[in-house]
């Protein structure tokens, strides 16, 4: 408050003053103030990545590309790569076996490309001639923030308007002992899938249900996809203890809830992934007028992004209902942006939002999960059409494809709409992407089906699904 307080008495020669002033530089932040720029407009950006508990910093970029999406998207990769390898032998590769991975190697490679975007990203923002900021910021007013630089400078920063792009950061559960002081974070079953694919020992501890939000079918197959290639699963527990032992490692203790027994085991590395919170608090949003959802911090917006204040707005992750994705929150910056100064007045449509879940075998889907559309519907007015089917790849391999599936929700009311669509399988954001753009153009189960695939591919499996979970028949696809 000291601080703030001695910002408020600045003399004016430290206040610089622009069109639009962007607190956040992730991915929908740098978006929107990027769009701004080009539209002519003076614009800043202001971006201050707080170290996590462990002393972990990153640079410009946010979350996705420095966390998220890239690195987790890259590791992913090689564990697919991995077991692309131990395969070979099926197609005449005489590959030496056991395949050894090297971690640190892997790690150094992904750091440096995360390294040349955050580089990238500064030049973009030079290029464009938006001013970047290093700084943590926080509000003075509704139409001023203040600042202070490393070196102890203070500085104004005042905007006709303000966009709040902050994002968020992981949960710990900090009831529990040891978790903030030994833990880590990031994503549950896509970290888990990849530790697993490059050869180390995994476990997933997990209190209820997974993937949270999706389709439980779909994310049943996902679990059972991993559970039989090697990461093991402790379902119904709750951790109540981390402590770190004289080796080194790390003792944990949970609870069986069905049970009500207590267990331990020791791990190398013990990863929270409880979900995220937004970075609300160290803004000083009162001082603007600017209100959030008392319960979880996020800012509360209307379909235009403004917050109660006309004209402070907020994206991305921070923002209330709103999908915790990289590509809507770029989307979100950019449609404001043009909304703000290039006379446009499209509002950003969160609906049949696709999204792939990166887990071994890969999840996609776009639209509406089992469960939403018969909540929505009824369940006498959606038919579900659903098959099993073999990627080719997996056949001279002798790959298990168990857990392969599609399924398509639809209206069961003729022309029958597609509600959702789910796939389980190789390279699921490749083929959920293209069919999202026909479900989001309000395709029919008709025009689906009258759609030509791609032969041989797993893309065309969609095309060929005949066969309604509401008839009872055995939806296995025998492949090409």
């Amino acid at each position: 408050t000291s601080v703030l307080e001695g910002l408020h008495k600045c003399s004016s020669g430290q206040q610089q003053d622009f069109d639009l002033l962007v607190i956040g530089g992730g991915s929908g932040g740098l978006a929107c103030a990027k769009e701004a720029s080009q539209l002519g407009r003076k614009v800043a950006v202001v971006d201050y990545v707080e170290p996590s508990p462990r002393g972990t910093r990153w640079g410009l970029g946010g979350t996705c590309v420095n966390v998220g999406c890239i690195p987790k998207k890259l590791m992913h990769q090689a564990a697919l790569l991995g077991s692309m390898i131990k395969h070979a032998h099926h197609y005449g590769w005489e590959v030496a076996q056991p395949i050894q991975h090297d971690w640190k190697k892997m790690a150094e490679a992904v750091q440096n490309y995360v390294k040349s975007l955050n580089w990238g990203h500064r030049v973009q923002l030079q290029d464009k001639k938006v001013k970047y900021f290093n700084v943590k910021a926080s509000f003075v007013n509704k139409h001023t923030v203040g600042s202070v630089t490393k070196d102890g400078k203070e500085t104004l920063l005042s905007a006709d308007h303000i966009v709040i792009a902050t994002g968020g950061r992981p949960r710990y559960p900090t009831h529990i002992e040891g978790a903030l002081e030994y833990g880590i974070t990031n994503v549950a079953l896509e970290c888990a899938g990849f530790l697993t694919g490059v050869g180390l020992d995994t476990t997933v501890l997990m209190r209820s249900i997974p993937l949270r939000g999706f389709d439980q079918q779909m994310a049943s197959f996902v679990t059972e996809y991993m559970e039989s290639h090697g990461t093991q699963f402790l379902k119904g527990c709750i951790p109540s203890c981390v402590k770190k032992l004289p080796t080194g490692q790390l003792q944990v203790t949970w609870k069986d809830c069905a049970s009500g027994k207590e267990d331990k085991g020791t791990f190398d590395t013990v990863l929270w992934a409880i979900g995220r919170v937004p970075e609300t608090r160290s803004l000083n949003l009162e001082k603007a007028g600017v209100n959030t959802n008392p319960e979880n911090q996020k800012i509360l917006v209307d379909a235009r992004d403004t917050t109660s204040i006309p004209h402070i707005y907020a994206i991305g992750d921070v923002a209330e209902g709103r999908p915790e994705l990289t590509p809507t929150a770029v989307m979100a910056g950019k449609l404001l942006a043009q909304r703000l100064y290039g006379k446009s007045s499209a509002l950003m449509d969160y609906n049949n939002v696709p999204t792939t879940v990166f887990t071994p075998l890969e999840y996609g889907c776009v639209g509406l999960s089992e469960e939403e559309a018969t909540a929505r519907h009824g369940q006498d007015n959606v038919e579900v059409y659903h098959a099993y089917y073999k990627p080719l790849e997996f056949t001279v391999s002798e790959q298990d494809a168990s857990q392969c599936y599609i399924k398509m929700v639809c209206l069961k009311e003729p022309p029958q709409l597609v509600l959702g669509l789910h796939f389980l399988g190789p390279n699921a954001g490749e083929v959920i992407q293209g069919f999202a753009l026909g479900i989001k153009c309000g395709a029919s189960y008709e025009q689906v089906m009258q759609t030509v695939g791609i032969h041989p591919t797993c893309s065309e499996e969609v095309v060929k699904l005949h066969i309604s979970k509401r008839s009872g028949l055995d939806p296995t696809v025998t492949g090409c």
